[in-house]
């Protein structure tokens, strides 16, 4: 990890995971349970990192031409329903509008716990652990949920010709 900040995050998370689910076992045990746990949180880590990547790869064309454009969240950016943006050219605005209903009707139409996964992971930033317990499932579940949305939200975008 080149972000000293976020390898002191996964390497404390990883540690807090040992405690919390192996604490109870004998101290001979503890240094290779570590090891596996802070190799799956690193991996964990990257994986977000890559899906992170990929949307806001995504979605920052709908950035394109603002001059905040920088370190700015597409989401945050966007225009809510009944603002206007002064700034954007109509064509520019009302293009951005019909992409945003678009990925809205799409995240719609994903199976329900696809959805529930996808929005909690990317919408609300929680972690694969905190996803899981709100919606009673295994962190495995998670992770596949928000794959298969993933990829489903993907493969319809390019079906209705947005390319962002």
């Amino acid at each position: 990890m080149r972000d000293e900040q976020a390898g002191l995050d996964v390497v404390q998370d990883a540690m807090l995971r040992l405690v919390e689910r192996y604490g109870d076992r004998p101290a001979e045990e503890l240094p290779m349970l570590f090891q596996r746990i802070l190799q799956n949180a690193i991996r964990d880590w990257f994986r977000r990192q890559r899906v992170r990547s990929s949307w806001m790869t995504l979605l920052s064309s709908l950035l394109q031409g603002r001059e905040d454009a920088v370190d700015a969240d597409p989401l945050d950016t966007l225009p809510g329903a009944g603002e206007s943006n002064p700034v954007a050219a109509p064509g520019v605005a009302l293009e951005r509008t019909q992409v945003i209903e678009i990925i809205d009707e799409e995240i719609a139409r994903l199976p329900t716990r696809q959805r529930e996964a996808f929005l909690m992971r990317y919408w609300e930033e929680l972690d694969v652990a905190d996803t899981a317990r709100a919606m009673g499932c295994s962190e495995g579940s998670v992770k596949t949920h928000c794959s298969r949305a993933a990829h489903a939200l993907a493969i319809a975008l390019r079906a209705r010709g947005v390319t962002l």
